[in-house]
């Protein structure tokens, strides 16, 4: 019989351990279960509050998923916070000192478990951040840095194990930032001074529209570009506009709440580098008409056209 298809979905995936534990174990194995069983029920109950599904507790490891960026976000600064709090009064060598990761990505369900590159990233980002800090992956950072207080250090790219592509990754400074306010979009002017005298050359028009075009190309308001159309109907940038118009208006002709972009940006962002083809293909289903799907179907053919080799873990 053919197997059933498997559940996709996009998460936020949680990823934590405890930095140092198997030199812990070696060193005092009771008084490190005991000091870890407490912690995990700070960590448990924490992930419950946040509305998170744990998957996955091997040993010291945590792994769940969130509906919610912001909420996977809050639940790790509280975590850590509180952890910090519980650490207090012992000492430093048997303190139990978490590292969390933080990615957004497709995933694959399966006997009640999550799988897929989401996951794998989110528990690289855990190995790159620092025993009680937490690291996140850029499309995470792009949902909260508008609407959470928190600041960000850039880590750059990081080649990750078993993953194709560099991961850019970030660590969070909690509460030591505020919103970022997003970019305001610039005026459109299209005011021109009027010729000094009689033999000045007119303004170039494909030099004014082009002006127009570079003033209101990355905005996210339908508006501007139903402004160039009229102005321009059958100019040089008419077609981009209007497919442009049609990303940013549902099918009753209301502006698309740019929530939702961020949302369908950081599914692309999880997926457009990884050698995955059917990460590109959840994409396209979830988005057939996105604002990446050309993009999307190039990457797939690239992939369609490569040479599969067999690879083996190091």
């Amino acid at each position: 019989m053919e197997a059933p298809p498997l559940e996709r979905k996009l998460v936020a995936i949680l990823a934590a351990d405890v930095e140092g534990y198997s030199r812990m174990m070696e060193i005092d194995e009771e008084g490190t279960l005991a000091i870890l069983s407490a912690h995990r029920s700070i960590t448990d109950e924490l992930i419950a509050q946040h509305g998170g599904r744990i998957f996955n507790t091997a040993g010291d490891s945590v792994l769940a998923e969130f509906a919610s960026v912001f909420a996977a976000v809050d639940c790790a600064v509280d975590i850590q916070r509180e952890l910090a709090f519980a650490n207090a009064p012992l000492d430093e060598a048997k303190r139990l000192k978490f590292r969390i990761g933080i990615n957004v990505g497709d995933v694959m369900v399966k006997d009640g478990d999550i799988f897929g590159d989401g996951v794998n990233i989110a528990a690289r980002l855990e190995g790159l951040a620092e025993p009680g800090g937490i690291c996140i992956s850029r499309g995470v950072r792009d949902q909260i840095r508008h609407k959470l207080p928190h600041m960000f250090e850039d880590l750059g790219e990081q080649a990750v194990k078993n993953i194709a592509q560099p991961v850019r990754c970030f660590r969070i400074l909690p509460r030591e930032g505020k919103p970022t306010p997003p970019p305001t979009p610039e005026p459109i002017a299209l005011q021109t001074e009027p010729p000094k005298a009689a033999t000045a050359a007119a303004p170039d028009p494909k030099a004014v529209e082009l002006v127009f075009w570079d003033s209101i190309k990355d905005s996210l308001r339908a508006a501007d570009y139903e402004a160039y159309l009229e102005q321009y109907p059958g100019g040089a940038f008419a077609t981009l506009a209007r497919a442009r118009l049609a990303e940013l208006l549902d099918s009753g002709g209301a502006a698309r709440d740019p929530a939702e972009r961020e949302i369908e940006l950081a599914f692309w962002d999880s997926v457009r580098e990884l050698d995955n083809i059917e990460s590109l293909r959840a994409y396209l289903d979830k988005y057939p008409t996105g604002e990446f799907v050309a993009l999307a179907e190039i990457r797939l053919k690239e992939l369609a056209e490569t040479p599969r080799t067999t690879a083996t873990a190091p």
